[in-house]
């Protein structure tokens, strides 16, 4: 199984985002924008509107979505048992394929996770 390091992996496709953004800026900030919208917290929580793009993310099979939408989740507090259940209702609404991308979530969390603790135990 091809592996991905998500936290390098976001970092990557931020970079090359970056890179295409001067070519087709109103594409980008109309993204942003939308994106803001959507995610703000409202009736939803921000938290539960990342798992909920989370679930889309390995329904849809995008690995950088799922990096995107597992940095936010966590960022809003999401735990490991939250986390479990969008997976869950992923699978549910993708079937067999969303098995492979619900194991790429989980290790995208474990991950940025890691990431995190080793940030803070450097002095």
């Amino acid at each position: 199984m091809e592996q991905h390091d998500f936290p390098t992996y976001r970092s990557e496709l931020r970079a090359v985002s970056k890179k295409v953004n001067p070519h087709i800026p109103d594409v980008y900030s109309g993204f942003r924008q939308m994106s803001a919208g959507a995610m703000k917290e409202g009736a939803l929580s921000a938290k539960q509107k990342e798992l909920m793009a989370l679930a889309i993310s390995i329904a849809v099979r995008c690995d950088g979505c799922i990096a995107a939408h597992v940095s936010g989740a966590l960022k809003h507090g999401a735990t490991p048992e939250e986390f479990a259940e969008t997976i869950g209702v992923a699978i549910t609404m993708g079937g067999g394929p969303s098995t492979v991308y619900g194991a790429h979530a989980w290790t995208a969390m474990e991950q940025f996770l890691e990431a995190e603790s080793t940030k803070e135990s450097v002095p």
